[in-house]
């Protein structure tokens, strides 16, 4: 898989008082091209490429705005 980008996606909940506050809830990333989101999920064969390619200092996850 060829990962050209990645970044944090955080969903604010209904408790916290600003986005900062909340969980990152995915990854937007570009992926062979295609823009997607993957779901933070060890079952997701994109996440353990993502997760991979971090560990191995291939990649970097941005953080969410």
């Amino acid at each position: 898989m060829d990962i050209t980008s990645a970044k944090y996606l955080k969903a604010k909940d209904d408790n916290a008082t600003t986005i900062a506050d909340s969980d990152n809830q995915a990854i937007i990333a570009v992926i062979d091209g295609i823009p997607m989101t993957v779901p933070l999920s060890t079952n997701n064969r994109h996440y353990i490429e993502i997760m991979r390619q971090v560990a191995a200092g291939e990649l970097t996850i941005a953080e969410a705005n």
